[in-house]
């Protein structure tokens, strides 16, 4: 979800295992933050290809840490992700996104709208991931520090 808001193209190349971030600094230095931040509550919730970063039982709150907010929409529509697919498993759960650097949160909440969007959503990443080819790079200053930056620019 978060990759069809920030590139197309790095939606269709992760869908195909093209992985890049394991030679990434940026995101071994998201990593680092998200280990060390909340370590005491933290305990990842991997299900069904959703990596939650920890869940609060007695709230009913899933987090999400996240580095910065330079990818806002992105982080809010994964997170509103989640809450639907708990939704579809009959659970009614809240989200927070955890900016530990900012030292931040922001309550994220699923609206009848936000489902109708997200599965217009899924329809056109089913689309995306179906092609044969990727999308063209989107030239935008957020590639430079990607890592697929030198798949789609050398």
């Amino acid at each position: 979800m978060n990759y069809f808001f920030v590139c197309k193209r790095k939606l269709w190349l992760f869908s195909k295992q093209i992985g890049m971030e394991h030679t990434s600094e940026l995101v071994q230095i998201g990593s680092v933050i998200h280990e060390s931040s909340y370590s005491r509550k933290r305990k990842e919730i991997e299900l069904e290809g959703i990596k939650i970063d920890f869940f609060e039982k007695t709230r009913g709150l899933i987090h999400e840490v996240k580095k910065s907010r330079a990818i806002e929409d992105a982080h809010i529509w994964q997170l509103k992700y989640y809450l639907y697919h708990f939704k579809l498993l009959g659970l009614q759960i809240s989200g927070v996104l955890n900016y530990p650097l900012l030292r931040k949160t922001l309550k994220v909440e699923l609206t009848e709208e936000d489902e109708i969007r997200l599965e217009e959503i899924l329809r056109q990443i089913r689309q995306i991931v179906a092609n044969s080819t990727p999308p063209e790079p989107i030239n935008a200053s957020l590639c430079k520090k990607c890592s697929y930056f030198e798949f789609c620019y050398a």
